[in-house]
Protein backbone atom coordinates (compact mmCIF):
# COMPACT_ATOMS: atom_id res chain seq x y z
CA UNK A 1 0.00 0.00 0.00
CA UNK A 2 1.40 3.31 -0.97
CA UNK A 3 2.42 6.81 1.57
CA UNK A 4 -0.59 8.17 -0.53
CA UNK A 5 -3.17 5.58 0.31
CA UNK A 6 -2.32 4.85 3.85
CA UNK A 7 -2.70 9.05 4.77
CA UNK A 8 -6.55 8.56 2.64
CA UNK A 9 -7.52 6.01 4.59
CA UNK A 10 -6.33 7.57 8.07
CA UNK A 11 -8.24 10.84 6.91
CA UNK A 12 -11.52 9.13 6.50
CA UNK A 13 -14.08 10.30 9.46
CA UNK A 14 -14.23 7.38 11.95
CA UNK A 15 -10.78 6.12 11.32
CA UNK A 16 -8.92 5.75 14.59
CA UNK A 17 -7.06 8.32 16.85
CA UNK A 18 -3.14 7.74 16.83
CA UNK A 19 -2.31 6.70 19.83
CA UNK A 20 1.08 8.71 19.36
CA UNK A 21 2.26 10.69 17.13
CA UNK A 22 6.66 10.65 16.90
CA UNK A 23 9.18 12.16 14.58
CA UNK A 24 8.93 10.34 11.42
CA UNK A 25 5.60 8.28 12.07
CA UNK A 26 2.34 7.98 13.52
CA UNK A 27 1.47 5.01 15.57
CA UNK A 28 -2.10 3.48 16.02
CA UNK A 29 -3.39 0.62 18.34
CA UNK A 30 -3.71 -2.43 15.78
CA UNK A 31 -6.32 -3.83 17.36
CA UNK A 32 -8.80 -0.40 16.67
CA UNK A 33 -7.65 -0.08 13.33
CA UNK A 34 -8.57 -3.80 12.89
CA UNK A 35 -11.87 -3.26 14.02
CA UNK A 36 -12.27 -0.42 11.90
CA UNK A 37 -11.22 -2.43 8.79
CA UNK A 38 -14.03 -5.47 9.75
CA UNK A 39 -16.45 -3.07 9.57
CA UNK A 40 -15.40 -0.75 6.71
CA UNK A 41 -13.16 -2.29 4.41
CA UNK A 42 -14.10 -3.44 0.87
CA UNK A 43 -15.55 -6.71 0.20
CA UNK A 44 -12.22 -8.01 -1.75
CA UNK A 45 -12.64 -9.24 -5.47
CA UNK A 46 -12.53 -13.22 -5.38
CA UNK A 47 -10.82 -15.18 -8.10
CA UNK A 48 -13.40 -18.26 -7.57
CA UNK A 49 -11.27 -20.51 -6.03
CA UNK A 50 -12.32 -20.34 -2.31
CA UNK A 51 -14.29 -22.81 -0.58
CA UNK A 52 -17.24 -22.33 1.45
Amino acid sequence: MSRQRVLQITRRPGFPEPVARLIGTTVWDADEVDAWAATNRPPRPTDGDEQS
